[in-house]
């Protein structure tokens, strides 16, 4: 199988190391440090604008395209730059090719459900997005399930839980707080890729969307003091939404963040037979827990 990863990034360059090893797999950046990134990890690396459909031009045909760009952590008008009108673009060039590919990927966010009040939801719990950036989410997810078969191309939709992982543990934050109320959701990075991985070698999910998340969902507040206990240090300060809500300085992004709350099941990717490499937070944190306290030791 070939597979281009368009905006090849944190979850990008774990799924090219994944599958590189039997298929063969090329990696789409704009900039000259995330084409050194992706020669880095042991795969092609093509330079290119995901959004230029000229530049598009130098990926090789393929047989998956897995669309995993980022849009930086900026607001809506750059999310919808990229995750609406860079799939687009995305789509009809390759869907326009004479040689299209036959799967096509979206990797979303589980951002799209809204406040659902702490109860669980799944592939059949309908969208409510709270925040602007999260209706451009929801409508990326329709273009990438949608436009694909105007060209006989099969999209599926992977919504991340929230990424963690090398790089991304964000110890402090939980260490030394003050942490606020909520249910947190989350996938370790190298289950992201997997996921993925599973669902192109395994032929799985044509047409559909899959929730790409752990088996445990947990309370901020108990992940924070299991936490804390792990890295022997105290507790940090609790913090409920309504006095993190009192914040006058809190956007108005953030303030509709903390307003939500959901837990997020896996049983459809358990279902397909995907296997965790880090099944909840406990697995996924006891490497950077343990050079935490080595650390903190010396």
């Amino acid at each position: 199988m070939r597979v281009a990863i368009l905006g090849c990034g944190y979850v990008g360059l774990e799924l090219g190391r994944q599958l590189s090893s039997d298929h063969d797999v090329v990696g789409v950046r704009r900039s000259q440090e995330g084409i050194a990134a992706i020669e880095r990890a042991g795969f092609d690396a093509v330079q290119a604008d995901i959004t230029d459909e000229r530049d598009l031009s130098a990926v090789p045909d393929v047989d998956a395209v897995v669309f995993a760009a980022s849009s930086g952590g900026r607001g809506a008008d750059a999310a919808r730059d990229i995750y609406v009108t860079g799939q687009q673009i995305s789509v009809d060039h390759f869907g326009g090719r004479a040689d299209p590919p036959d799967r096509y990927v979206y990797t979303s966010s589980t951002g799209v459900y809204g406040d659902h009040g702490g109860d669980w939801v799944d592939e059949e719990t309908s969208l409510d997005p709270q925040t602007e950036k999260t209706a451009v989410l929801a409508e990326a997810e329709r273009v990438a399930l949608e436009r694909p078969r105007e060209f006989g191309v099969d999209g599926t939709v992977a919504r991340f839980a929230g990424l963690y992982g090398p790089d991304r543990y964000r110890l402090e934050r939980y260490i030394d707080g003050p942490v606020t109320e909520g249910y947190l959701n989350m996938v370790h990075r190298d289950d992201a890729a997997g996921a993925v991985a599973h669902l192109l070698v395994g032929d799985h999910a044509r047409g559909e969307t899959v929730l790409v998340v752990d088996d445990e969902p947990v309370s901020k507040w108990a992940f924070a003091d299991w936490l804390a206990a792990q890295c022997g240090v105290s507790e940090p300060r609790k913090q409920t939404k309504e006095e993190r809500l009192a914040d006058p300085d809190l956007s108005e992004a953030a303030r509709r963040r903390i307003e939500t709350s959901k837990r997020c099941s896996n049983e459809k990717l358990r279902g397909l037979g995907y296997e965790f490499a880090y099944p909840t937070f406990r697995d996924g944190y006891e490497a950077v827990i343990k050079s935490y306290s080595g650390e903190s030791e010396k």
